[in-house]
């Protein structure tokens, strides 16, 4: 079933590095019975976007032809295929941006994140939802409530993306928590933290006014990191960064678990120093492409 769609799908491309123009482009046919076509309404920014932008690469993942930017998206169903029977023209939904195989070890075992072939939106060579239209796998799309907006519901993938970084740490009541990072998913996974029942999350972050709203969203403390001397080798300041936060938010030998969120090479150091030891400290923040070296003593296990 369809509604009747006639116009053009206006597109928001990348071209090349450093070059993008909005495209009008073909309405996109469902590729097969089980997907449903979108009409975008909110689509939030993502890092991944940026880095794509200004670099044209993350990681493998390299810009070799054009590609519509954009994957935190909500929209409204407006065609669905023959097969598909969760959804209906009209729908109001969120979407999923990583579909995967579904048939390899790593789906069957429930760790479809983990899939080698996921067809995920505005990674090289796949499409993303800064279009008009977007086509999905149906059950990679959820029904929202009539109580949530459409920019809300556009939130939801990067919820998930903070949720999953909690779930990776394994979160439990009165664990003390420190995040590196208070951007998008540096809040979120403070929030989620909480949620988790940490009894105290510390924010870090080089921006005051970042620092100021994570501090009004759920952190309980923040911290603004001093500026590193000059000469100063970088890992005797990360250890005094690290000590630093331990001793000004009573942490001891240090916190139950660091959650990395920026991929700075200095929070980096920092986090696995504030760990403390047997402590848990997750790296979801993506830096260079070439790994760095850090000079520590481990003071927990690195997942």
């Amino acid at each position: 079933m369809s509604s009747t769609i006639t116009e053009i799908n206006r597109s928001f491309v990348l071209r090349a590095i450093k070059d993008v123009a909005f495209e009008d482009r073909p309405i996109p046919k469902l590729r097969d019975e089980y997907e449903v076509r979108v009409h975008v309404a909110q689509t939030g920014i993502c890092g991944s976007d940026v880095h794509y932008w200004q670099r044209g690469r993350i990681g493998d993942f390299i810009l070799q032809s054009p590609i519509v930017l954009g994957h935190e998206s909500s929209g409204t169903v407006v065609e669905t295929g023959s097969k598909v029977t969760n959804l209906k023209v009209g729908d109001r939904v969120a979407i999923e941006p990583g579909v995967p195989c579904r048939r390899c070890d790593y789906c069957r075992s429930g760790s479809y994140n983990l899939c080698n072939d996921t067809i995920f939106a505005a990674t090289p060579p796949w499409d993303g939802t800064l279009a008009k239209y977007y086509t999905v796998a149906s059950d990679y799309c959820y029904k929202i409530p009539d109580t949530m907006d459409m920019e809300e519901a556009a939130m939801v993938e990067p919820v998930a993306v903070a949720v999953q970084i909690c779930k990776v740490a394994s979160i439990r009541a009165n664990q003390t928590v420190v995040v590196f990072g208070a951007g998008p998913i540096g809040v979120l996974s403070q929030a989620v933290a909480k949620a988790s029942g940490a009894k105290k999350v510390i924010a870090v972050d080089i921006s005051q006014s970042r620092l100021e709203f994570a501090k009004k969203y759920a952190a309980d403390g923040t911290f603004l990191p001093p500026r590193a001397e000059e000469g100063v080798d970088p890992v005797a300041h990360s250890e005094k960064v690290a000590r630093l936060i331990k001793e000004e938010f009573e942490l001891g030998e240090g916190a139950d678990v660091v959650l990395e969120c920026t991929g700075a090479e200095p929070c980096i150091q920092a986090g696995v120093n504030v760990a403390i030891k047997g402590g848990t400290y997750v790296q979801a923040g993506m830096g260079k492409e070439v790994s760095l070296s850090i000079r520590f003593q481990p003071p927990g296990k690195l997942c």
